[in-house]
């Protein structure tokens, strides 16, 4: 039975008796691991697919929720609705990916009685479209990338006459966007009409939402993200930045905390002003500030309202457990510290261990043969992946991550290298040896990549 109003309220006093964890892989069982060391138990609900996983056999309680593909299974709301209501869940923790940024989803579960154990609906739907988010950032004093003041209209010289204020090269990007969908880089006035059609379209399709919207596009930008937590007794902080520059596709593959060579007066200048931002809009729980760095300035480009894959970097250098926190601000905590009273030390590097090839990036699904992870002092591995384990074709390609610690950068890169050698995982083919070659390549060591490099360095090798 879902709980009443009054219940939940009783419940987040004292914290949750049992959490559902709507999501599956890694992200699954570090939320499991969070709530067992809060004394919390877990449902986990599952595809057919994802039967025999780790974090299943694990949790006090699994439900199966439809067959392998996403939309029967991890995108079907009423079933994971239904496995909180018969197993006496009193909260639904999202994850990251399928349903975490859903603001439809979140009001069902508030409104089927239990606690969504992330932002508020209204605040997820105002983030989520990157119109809203843009106009609230800029409200907030967050600047922003220079572009169109909301979505482009439909007359098309009014958005010829847009795209000449900006300044060629311009980006077209999907409203209801993110994870590097759903955006077009234009490069000359002739092709600017053709692209904004087809970014609707495909917006459309793949949002349920064609509005479309203009930005100026930085030519050589670093992608530097700063992580927030926030109560909802208006208390936030900030635990500091990360630099995910090192993308293909848009998609990140190594993540690093500090971010090296920042301009550390305007680090700390818009950090400040996400934490602002935060108490402006009412924010609850843990997010994400992405943004463009380019000559020393910042320019907002969204908010991701959930946990992100990268999150164990700033974990390491602030020793702050940011899925816990989550938990404890949805069950109506205050906030334990203050921003003084947050420090950093060390450095960390993640490495997203993939199952595709090294080369060509095609997906490798099939069954781990054999599965050694790494260890040593400042490792640590979030994987739900293991001997024998089989690697399903239906979703992410993503089986684990590599997170290296240190005192220094050097340090924290050199016992990556040294872990990514240890690392052993046979019988599909793993993105391994790519990380192998960018922990001794010259740009990266010297720090400060741009989100172009990877590609322009794998684009030089197909070349040679």
């Amino acid at each position: 039975m879902a709980l009443t109003k009054a219940a939940v309220a009783k419940a987040a006093d004292k914290l949750f008796d049992k959490v559902l964890i709507a999501n599956r892989g890694e992200i699954a069982l570090r939320i499991q691991r969070a709530c067992r060391e809060m004394g919390i138990k877990t449902v986990v609900v599952h595809s057919e697919a994802d039967r025999d996983a780790k974090y299943v056999r694990l949790a006090d309680e699994s439900v199966c929720i439809g067959p392998p593909a996403s939309a029967q299974s991890y995108l079907h709301v009423p079933a994971i609705i239904a496995a909180a209501e018969v197993t006496d869940a009193q909260a639904i923790h999202p994850g990251y990916g399928f349903l975490s940024e859903n603001a439809d989803f979140a009001d069902k579960v508030e409104k089927s009685g239990f606690v969504f154990i992330g932002p508020r609906p209204e605040t997820i739907r105002l983030m989520g479209d990157k119109v809203s988010a843009k106009a609230a950032m800029l409200k907030a004093g967050v600047p922003c990338v220079p572009g169109s003041e909301g979505s482009l209209p439909d007359d098309p010289k009014e958005v010829v006459r847009i795209a000449r204020g900006v300044g060629y090269p311009v980006i077209i990007k999907a409203a209801g966007g993110g994870g590097g969908r759903g955006m077009r880089v234009v490069h000359t006035e002739a092709a600017l009409l053709p692209a904004v059609t087809l970014t609707r379209s495909e917006a459309q399709a793949a949002f349920g939402n064609p509005m479309v919207y203009m930005e100026k596009f930085l030519v050589n930008p670093r992608h530097i993200e700063i992580q927030v937590l926030a109560d909802e007794h208006k208390n936030a902080v900030y635990l500091f930045e990360r630099d995910c520059s090192m993308q293909r596709r848009h998609q990140k593959i190594i993540e690093e905390a500090p971010a090296p060579g920042v301009n550390q007066r305007a680090l700390v200048r818009i950090s400040e002003r996400c934490a602002d931002a935060c108490r402006r809009i009412g924010y609850r729980g843990a997010g994400t500030f992405e943004f463009l760095y380019e000559n020393d300035e910042f320019f907002f480009i969204e908010m991701n309202t959930r946990v992100q894959v990268e999150h164990p970097v700033t974990e390491a250098i602030t020793g702050i457990d940011i899925v816990q926190q989550q938990i404890l601000v949805a069950a109506g905590r205050k906030l334990a510290f203050r921003q003084r009273d947050i420090t950093r030390r060390g450095h960390a590097v993640e490495c997203r261990i993939n199952a595709e090839d090294p080369i060509t990036f095609a997906p490798s699904p099939g069954r781990i043969t054999s599965w050694h992870p790494p260890g040593g002092p400042g490792i640590r591995v979030d994987s739900h992946a293991y001997q024998n384990y089989l690697v399903p074709p239906n979703y992410d390609s993503m089986i684990g991550k590599v997170i290296a610690y240190g005192d220094s950068r050097e340090q924290a890169i050199a016992r990556m290298r040294i872990a990514l050698s240890e690392m052993i995982v046979e019988g599909i083919k793993t993105n391994i040896p790519l990380h192998q070659e960018l922990m001794v390549d010259d740009k990266f060591l010297r720090g400060g990549t741009t989100i172009h490099y990877l590609e322009e360095r794998m684009a030089k090798r197909k070349q040679g």
